[in-house]
């Protein structure tokens, strides 16, 4: 049976221990390291605009000895120009893997269930499984794990929702302040368990803190919102006097892109505590873990 990567909540914490232990050795042999995944070809379906996820995915493939097959939105054009069964039934007579990136998380589960070969979750609206896993990564690396409690300051969207799945199977706290109508979802609280605190401030969340995370307060998407969010979102930026909250080496995630000026400021994204880059750059590494899990 196949194994696809759809949701954090789909895994043990067992198992995301070995991914991240394979996500080390890959990147401490990087380009040095077994071509693992010889011969074998992954396909990108992507309905949204990416920078990191496609960059990541084609450079990771291309390491671990493999290829890619890029497909933009107006090429299949699911759903309108070809059912999204007969794509999924098609393409897996040709590729070993597909990474749908897609707005309708439905559409995503409808390509896996018609797929016979595994999927992986390249973002939907709701959940951005691989960047809660790279976030994690990061944090093992810096901190450890152990004791750790991350802020989110902002919306919770799909990259949040996959931080509490993940957080939830790594002992990770997690302090949310969110405006009031812009806080996590029930149902993923209810998922998640007693590590997850939801507070109306950001200082509140902020205090004692060794990460604190922010994520844009409009994705893609919700462009017609952009005006109202500005407003409703004031007083929930990371600045020097909110990260001053935070334990004196508390470090700030973002998951970018990052607009500049609303929910972090330069000084801070810039500062010395920031290891924005280096949660980027582990989306490489903690990728090429999971494809050669799903597909060694």
């Amino acid at each position: 049976m196949k194994k696809d990567f759809i949701t954090i909540r789909d895994f043990t914490g067992a198992e995301l221990d070995e991914i991240f232990s394979l996500a080390a050795q890959l990147k401490a042999k990087r380009k040095t390291h077994e071509k693992l995944l010889k011969g074998k070809v992954l396909g990108l379906i992507f309905e949204k605009p990416s920078n990191r996820t496609r960059v990541s995915f084609e450079v990771g493939m291309f390491e671990l000895g493999g290829n890619t097959v890029y497909l933009g939105s107006d090429e299949i054009r699911l759903g309108k120009r070809e059912a999204v069964k007969d794509a999924a039934r098609v393409l897996s007579r040709y590729l070993d893997c597909i990474v749908p990136r897609t707005f309708s998380h439905t559409r995503l589960l409808e390509i896996a269930q018609y797929s016979t070969v595994p999927v992986i979750n390249g973002l939907t609206d709701l959940l951005h499984p691989c960047q809660a896993m790279s976030d994690i990564f990061t944090i093992k690396e810096k901190k450890g794990l152990k004791g750790i409690t991350i802020a989110f300051i902002g919306d919770a969207n799909n990259v949040l929702n996959s931080l509490l799945y993940g957080c939830s199977k790594a002992g990770i706290k997690i302090n949310v302040a969110s405006p009031k109508g812009y806080g996590p979802k029930e149902e993923i609280l209810k998922d998640t368990g007693n590590a997850v605190k939801v507070f109306d401030s950001a200082k509140d969340a902020v205090r004692g803190a060794d990460i604190v995370y922010t994520d844009v307060w409009t994705s893609m998407g919700q462009e017609k919102e952009y005006k109202k969010r500005l407003k409703r979102f004031k007083g929930f930026q990371i600045n020097s006097d909110l990260l001053r909250l935070a334990k004196k080496d508390a470090m700030v995630m973002h998951c970018l892109p990052a607009h500049r000026g609303e929910e972090i400021t330069d000084e801070v994204l810039d500062s010395r505590q920031s290891i924005v880059i280096d949660q980027a750059e582990n989306r490489l590494h903690v990728q090429k873990a999971i494809l050669t899990k799903l597909l060694k």
